[in-house]
């Protein structure tokens, strides 16, 4: 009889200035909660930062961390070399350049190390050139400049994605989801199911599991017409739907569609639409480093002038101003 061998599995988090703690708690606790379950230390981690000092969170609370990146390419060649390296990361993701970091992923990755994103790790992942025709997460916030910036990565509104051996989520709970599947897929799901009483859930949320609250809940909207002409309407962002055409769409008059916008959303499907539009375009240019022209055909406009127009009377700023602004705290 063989006796199948203890599974052990290390993981290096490094931590990202400004990341966030709720994907960074929710992704530790499942495994120390497995381990506490198991009787043993299946898994084991510890925390890096690129300097080996502490790591501030979104939060502004500091976290100490245990290891440097100087540190971990001494550890990759011995016995404590991970087995998977996970990058907790956060807002103002965009400005994270550190080349030494992402050469240090690369090298992780070459070596049979899995590497894993929570939050807007992806786009660290994506920098550091390791998601080029793999499917990835990333939170919803972050995708329409995440999408822009990275063409090559396969990147989806999704909980979590896991691509061979790179593993991503969109943060938040998502990072439960993720090490959940991990857990699973590592022993069974026995333990995954006792993980989630003790954390209080009940269920593991599928990968595909939509990231944002549903829109009849997030807009306070019960009628099912006018839900459907919005998914259309988000759906065909760069290309806008005539009224016409999306009368078509739902089998209603120009004139009704009218009347219920008015009644439900208070303004006309027109507003609305282009409401929505500016919203995109609004996280392309605080996301991505497109032209402003470019970021107006992204969204559906026939010209930059046009564009401008009514960015300015529904954010009272040009979009020249709102990426500036956005330049200067990045700076900051």
């Amino acid at each position: 009889m063989t006796v199948k061998p203890a599974i052990k599995r290390s993981i290096v988090f490094f931590l990202v200035p400004d990341f966030t703690l709720i994907a960074f708690s929710t992704a530790v606790e499942p495994l120390r909660l497995a381990n506490r379950m198991l009787g043993y230390d299946a898994y084991s981690w510890r925390l890096a930062s690129a300097d080996g000092r502490p790591v501030k969170a979104s939060s502004g609370i500091e976290i100490a961390v245990q290891t440097s990146l100087e540190d971990e390419r001494r550890k990759m060649s011995g016995p404590d070399r991970p087995s998977m390296v996970i990058v907790c990361s956060g807002v103002n993701v965009e400005k994270y350049q550190n080349r030494s970091a992402f050469a240090w992923l690369r090298e992780e990755y070459n070596r049979g190390v899995a590497i894993g994103g929570l939050c807007t790790g992806a786009h660290v992942l994506a920098s550091a050139g390791l998601l080029s025709n793999k499917r990835c997460a990333i939170h919803w916030e972050n995708l329409p400049g995440f999408s822009e910036a990275f063409p090559k990565a396969n990147v989806f509104a999704d909980l979590f994605e896991v691509d061979q051996n790179i593993y991503t989520c969109a943060g938040g709970t998502a990072a439960l989801d993720m090490m959940l599947k991990l857990i699973g897929d590592d022993f069974d799901e026995m333990l995954v199911n006792r993980v989630c009483e003790q954390v209080l859930t009940d269920r593991v949320r599928s990968p595909t599991d939509r990231q944002r609250l549903p829109l009849r809940a997030r807009l306070g909207v019960q009628n099912g017409k006018v839900l459907s002409i919005i998914e259309l309407m988000e759906m065909n962002l760069s290309e806008p739907l005539s009224l016409i055409e999306i009368a078509d769409h739902v089998g209603l008059s120009r004139r009704q569609i009218e009347r219920l916008f008015q009644q439900e959303m208070g303004r006309s499907p027109a507003r609305y639409y282009l409401e929505i539009r500016l919203d995109r375009a609004r996280h392309l240019l605080i996301q991505s480093s497109l032209p402003v022209v470019e970021v107006a055909v992204a969204c559906g406009f026939v010209s930059a002038s046009h564009f401008s127009k009514c960015y300015r009377e529904l954010y009272a700023r040009s979009p020249q101003q709102e990426r500036a602004d956005r330049k200067q705290l990045l700076a900051a």
